[in-house]
């Protein structure tokens, strides 16, 4: 009762927690309904299955499963006489997919899944689709095609394949998207078993029917049924899920992180200031048991008033972040926001959790009150800090400068988070090291001042000295938001000056023929130009020194050097990772199930440039058919040719504007980034300038008794809020200074290119300016209002 009785006398107090939790909350439940949103369904065309045989996952080499290690002709044909078998199956089909884009005035059709759009006929049966005029295909250069394309049966059609441009006369038209040839045809382009579809009769039910083929197929592959069936998507799609859960991921992190570092300053601030008010409660009796009962107790009080006020607002954002990823393309086009009720709750919980975890260093302090301060001023204790604050300080700094070295050795896909981590501990590290700046500062900054015999700098000089720990609080949410700017902005701009340069040396001399409107160069474009690097990528499986099997990147290569059949070249890090070494006889197996042993001719230094497991172009394309080719490097003397869907450039300005374009996403996903911080953290600079102002109301009767005028009370007021925002951007500088360097070492490494530290110098000015207005605003507000009220 005493803690409702508290909350609901001092909500003014609690306001600023409340509304910390409330965005916080808001923020983490609506990437979380977002997330739940995005998470992959059955494809359409698999919606007429009822169960799905799929072959063993191979792990890639961070440990991950990835690729289905393909079933080969012989041992797909043998699982089919199986499941044919099974009761209830009306049908079991190998489901064959490959690229198959159609030609229409000479320009490749738009289709965003047309890398996986061709299909054997005996597919339709998956969804079902439907013939809706003509036949089925039944030689070689006939096809059926989704009626959509306006293209009528008995009509010839040019289908772009991994071939090149074919002519095949349309036979049939479906109700719905892809191009269907004989199954025959099918299976020699992508002859590789990675999906057995099962159909059931009439009346069957799906769970007897994966149960029975889970029987028959044994330990060569899974079944899976229902909702299971979404585990078998579209490339494209898992491109798109997988950039948005990337960001929705550093959202949300971002989220938990400054909500829990925002909320835990406030709860300590706001306990400082009632440090009279405890005292009191000391004297009549109160253990420091229940003191921190109480002060547990109000935490978790507004936790869940703000959490659940938070979800409601969550849920009203989440469209509004669906439309956002669609626009950015991180989102499939048709995503629909559901609310379920695991995301709400989960939010929920941090939110609760968040507050009582930040709650738990201001009970302490609130429990080490003694009675006596209840006839003292609501200060931060005597101390500017205590020797465990110092210590943790030291330690999480230390643990911050071992991440930013860390940093920048880390592999590519990791040194943004790696940076971001390290950023987060050392905002930590500030924020606990603050007092110890901000007298020191306090003193240096206002002694300029001293010397005209205005009373104003040397009250403000006396408070922040006095109040170390108020001001290192109120600094705090500053820190984080300047701290988080400078990090993200600084990341886009060291990255947009290291990629390019790295490219200009790699790629001068040199034009490059692009796919243009399709999703890959085909043997045609290949074949049109025969000089130059053209790689030829497949995934191969392979076995380590234990015996597990793995997927690796390889690549099939035109270069006399590199072009030997029967042999392969490996960089030395694969070599060792795979416990393999020059001479070796190799077991590899292809897209097509097929195993070939492979001699290990070289084993040389790692060349990103070469491959990591380079081996026969034409040993590459007889196993894996369906494999589109890489970008082709031509030399600037050579004259390209330039085959209907691609595109010649020169190579260097290329990459710049490919860069470029990767460069508007991720300026766009940063800069969400940099809002949610900023602003979340801006929320708090002016929740807690606001409640030291309120905290603070006695101060002002005093001075204003002792003639203090409220032009000067005022002045005071900014004055005291304008060198705290100044700290607390100065450390929230100084703390993103070591993970940018790390980041900038590694980049040069990586590019050959020296690449220096580089900041955003208009969105770092931006941010301390929005800060510091937000800052004074709130403090100036709220100190008027104080003083006028004084005044009735």
């Amino acid at each position: 009762m005493l803690v409702l009785a508290n909350v609901r006398e001092r909500w003014s107090s609690f306001l600023a927690s409340f509304v910390a939790v409330l965005v916080g909350v808001a923020l983490i439940s609506t990437t979380l309904v977002i997330y739940d949103s995005a998470m992959p369904t059955v494809q359409p065309r698999l919606e007429g299955t009822a169960a799905l045989v799929l072959p063993p996952q191979a792990n890639d080499r961070t440990g991950s499963p990835e690729d289905r290690v393909p079933w080969n002709r012989a041992e797909a044909d043998a699982l089919v006489a199986k499941l044919r078998a099974v009761p209830g199956v009306d049908a079991a089909v190998v489901d064959r997919t490959f690229y198959a884009q159609a030609f229409q005035d000479g320009r490749p059709v738009t289709d965003e899944g047309a890398a996986e759009a061709g299909h054997g006929f005996s597919s339709t049966r998956l969804a079902p689709y439907n013939l809706v005029s003509g036949r089925a295909p039944g030689a070689a250069d006939e096809v059926v095609v989704d009626r959509s394309l306006g293209v009528a049966a008995g009509q010839r059609l040019t289908v772009n394949l991994t071939a090149g441009r074919t002519e095949f006369t349309v036979v049939g038209t479906v109700d719905g998207p892809g191009y269907y040839f004989s199954d025959d045809s099918a299976a020699q382009r992508d002859p590789g078993a990675r999906v057995i579809a099962l159909v059931g009769g009439a009346g069957a039910a799906a769970g007897a029917i994966a149960e029975a083929a889970r029987t028959a197929v044994g330990d060569q592959g899974s079944v899976v049924t229902g909702t299971g069936r979404s585990t078998i998507q579209a490339q494209y799609l898992d491109h798109k899920r997988f950039l948005g859960t990337q960001l929705i991921a550093a959202m949300a992190t971002l989220g938990l992180f400054t909500t829990s570092f925002v909320v835990a300053s406030m709860l300590v601030l706001a306990t400082g200031l009632r440090r009279r008010e405890i005292g009191l409660l000391r004297t009549i009796g109160a253990s420091g048991r229940q003191v921190r009962r109480m002060v547990l107790g109000e935490a978790a009080t507004v936790g869940v008033l703000g959490s659940l006020a938070g979800c409601l607002l969550g849920v009203a954002a989440a469209p509004l972040l669906r439309d956002i990823l669609v626009n950015l393309d991180v989102a499939p086009s048709d995503l629909a926001v559901k609310v379920d009720a695991w995301p709400l709750l989960t939010a929920t919980l941090i939110g609760v959790g968040v507050s009582v975890i930040g709650a738990w260093a201001a009970s302490r302090l609130a429990a080490k009150v003694a009675p006596l301060e209840a006839l003292l001023e609501s200060r931060s204790g005597k101390r500017s800090m205590s020797r465990s604050r110092l210590i943790s300080g030291l330690v999480v700094l230390g643990l911050g400068v071992v991440f930013a070295v860390m940093t920048a050795t880390a592999a590519a896909d990791n040194r943004v988070n790696m940076a971001i981590a390290a950023t987060m501990v050392l905002i930590v590290a500030a924020a606990l090291l603050a007092p110890v700046f901000v007298g020191p500062v306090g003193r240096a900054a206002t002694s300029p001042f001293n010397r005209g015999g205005s009373a104003g700098p040397m009250l403000i000089r006396a408070e922040i000295t006095a109040s170390a720990r108020r001001a290192a609080s109120m600094a705090a949410p500053v820190i984080a938001a300047v701290g988080f700017a400078v990090l993200l902005s600084g990341m886009v701009e060291t990255m947009r000056v290291a990629y390019p340069a790295g490219d200009a040396l790699k790629l001068a001399g040199q034009v490059i023929i692009t796919n243009d409107g399709t999703p890959g160069n085909t043997d045609e474009v290949v074949g049109a130009n025969p000089v130059g690097k053209a790689s030829l990528p497949t995934r191969a499986f392979v076995h380590k020194a234990d015996g597990s099997t793995v997927v690796v990147d390889a690549l099939g290569s035109r270069d006399p050097k590199w072009d030997r059949p029967g042999q392969a070249v490996l960089g030395e890090s694969i070599a060792t990772w795979l416990g393999v070494k020059t001479g070796d006889q190799y077991p590899v197996r292809f897209a097509d199930g097929a195993t070939v042993q492979l001699r290990i001719a070289e084993v040389l230094p790692d060349d990103p440039a070469r491959g990591e497991f380079v081996m026969s172009r034409g040993l590459v394309r007889g196993h894996d058919p369906a494999a589109l080719n890489d970008d082709i490097f031509v030399p600037e003397q050579t004259k390209p040719v330039a085959v209907p869907g691609t595109a010649v450039h020169d190579a260097v300005q290329y990459a710049l504007d490919d860069y470029n374009t990767d460069a508007r996403l991720t300026n766009s996903l940063a800069a969400m980034l940099i809002v949610i911080a900023v602003g979340y953290s801006g929320i708090a600079v002016a929740n807690s300038m606001a409640m030291t102002a309120h905290g603070r109301r006695r101060d002002f009767a005093v001075m204003k008794s002792a003639g203090g005028t409220v032009r000067q009370l005022l002045a005071i007021s900014v004055g005291e809020t304008t060198l705290v925002v100044g700290i607390g951007a100065a450390l929230g500088i100084l703390v993103t200074l070591p993970p940018l360097a790390g980041m900038a070492s590694g980049l040069s490494q990586v590019t050959k290119a020296d690449v220096g530290l580089n900041l955003n110098f208009s969105m770092l000015a931006a941010v301390i300016l929005g800060s510091l207005v937000l800052a004074i605003a709130a403090s100036a507000a709220v100190t008027w209002k104080t003083l006028r009220r004084a005044e009735i």
